[in-house]
């Protein structure tokens, strides 16, 4: 015989009421630990209920700050969000991708907790940017270009105008300025940008090659050639960059150049021109009066390529930008490697202000990931984890890293192994800094240049009964 549901059970039908339904259910508290988690939020995460249920969201995701959590915001402003998209990581460093409902929880007046409600979109996400540059669409916009500089500001102000006619663009500026980026955002920024984009390096393949794959070709124009269409003709309507156009040679940029002019092509073995519309923005490595000098580049190609002249500097001209880009590049590898380095030491922040950086933002950014191959999970970049060839040029810089003065430190008994002594020193360091914030955890971690993840996992570790922030 049945059991008549009765107000006793009413929690555990609920629970299993929760757990059954097809979408993430996650609330929090007034304190803003977490009190339901429903097993589809489970999976969603990738995290047990155990890993969640009764701790601070703060301790649970990869949040920088309080303002980046939706469901604090319901819980601390009363912010509403419906059907909004949201980004971010689990402990495991995880990238996570929903479309949530998130509100708060209000009793008689007040605000005592949070509810967010999820559907997962994260596979849909990584098959949409998988999709993407497959299809070698323009990825980047203005917006990521990175830099306050007064140097990259104008530049990019420049770019921007340009995005309002369908003029040739000539971008020039050394390796690793980031010159396919400013090509990509300014299509982007166009009446073009749901058509093709496609890049071409020229000097990456033999006229041989390069002018079949620019201009097509025709069954029986040579062996083995089929009807096949040029770049020009997939980018119709769209805009093709032309990489290093000073490595072309000078019959296939006076070819080039009839394309520009006449609007058209002709692929290789034909007898017709075919028309098309195409937005040409071309890139060159080195300053275009060297290139003229030195009959690297066709003057008349110049004059046709340069309606739109952007000159992008280099790295050691606008070095004020170099703070912001090594942050974004630690981000970056933080989320590919799944790893939490706090950023890079002040020793090493000083280095790259005396760098001359040769190979650019490309160099940096490679630095900075070379650095994080050889990191522990929360260390900060310091001067060992540097190329050799930086580290030979600096040696002065060996000596970045000094003990705090006021740091007192324990007594070592001889017969004390290695490892014990330097917990206890770190322990010992740890307790002063918290006192000199008042026990502030999120104050003291960024003094120490830990996360906060990171000082918890150590105050646990050293049982330090201190108020967390």
């Amino acid at each position: 015989m049945a059991e008549t549901l009765s107000a006793p059970a009413l929690p555990s039908v609920y629970r299993q009421l929760l757990d059954a339904i097809d979408i993430g259910i996650h609330v929090i508290n007034h304190e803003g630990k977490s009190i339901i988690y429903n097993r589809k939020m489970s999976e969603i995460e990738d995290m047990e209920k155990e890993d969640v249920l009764h701790k601070n969201i703060m301790d649970i995701f990869l949040f920088n700050k309080e303002e980046e959590s939706r469901l604090l915001q319901a819980l601390n402003h009363g912010e509403v969000h419906h059907n909004a998209k949201q980004v971010y990581f689990n402990f495991k460093g995880q990238e996570i991708t929903t479309i949530n409902d998130t509100f708060p929880l209000i009793y008689e007046g007040k605000r005592i907790g949070a509810v967010e409600i999820a559907k997962d979109i994260t596979r849909l996400e990584r098959l949409t940017r998988e999709n993407a540059r497959d299809k070698q669409d323009a990825r980047f916009t203005f917006d990521q270009i990175i830099g306050d500089s007064n140097a990259i500001r104008e530049v990019v102000e420049n770019a921007r105008r340009a995005t309002r006619t369908t003029s040739s663009v000539l971008i020039s500026g050394e390796t690793g300025t980031g010159k396919e980026l400013f090509a990509q955002s300014i299509h982007n920024g166009s009446e073009r940008a749901s058509k093709p984009f496609i890049s071409q390096n020229c000097a990456a393949l033999p006229d041989s090659l390069i002018e079949g794959i620019l201009f097509g070709s025709v069954k029986g124009a040579f062996t083995g050639a089929a009807d096949h269409p040029g770049l020009f003709e997939q980018a119709d309507g769209g805009t093709l960059m032309l990489d290093e156009i000073n490595s072309l040679s000078a019959p296939l940029q006076a070819k080039l150049l009839r394309a520009l002019q006449e609007k058209s092509i002709r692929r290789i073995g034909d007898t017709k021109n075919r028309s098309v519309d195409v937005r040409i923005i071309a890139t060159i490595n080195e300053d275009p009066a060297v290139s003229l000098e030195k009959n690297r580049l066709r003057e008349d190609l110049y004059y046709r390529l340069s309606v739109v002249s952007i000159l992008v500097p280099p790295l050691r001209q606008r070095k004020e930008d170099i703070p912001v880009l090594a942050n974004h590049f630690v981000n970056k590898y933080n989320k590919r490697f799944q790893l939490n380095v706090p950023g890079i030491a002040k020793g090493v922040q000083q280095l790259f202000q005396e760098y001359d950086w040769p190979g650019n933002v490309r160099e940096l950014e490679h630095m900075v990931e070379g650095a994080m191959n050889l990191i522990y999970y929360d260390e900060r970049i310091d001067y060992t984890h540097l190329p050799v060839h930086v580290r030979n040029k600096f040696p002065s810089y060996n000596d970045i890293s000094h003990a705090p003065e006021a740091l007192v430190v324990p007594n070592a008994p001889p017969t004390k192994p290695l490892q014990e002594y330097m917990e206890e020193v770190e322990k010992v360091y740890i307790e002063q800094i918290l006192k000199r914030h008042s026990g502030n955890v999120t104050q003291a971690a960024d003094e120490l240049g830990l996360s906060r993840q990171s000082l918890q996992y150590r105050l646990r570790k050293y049982r330090l009964n201190i108020r967390h922030s």
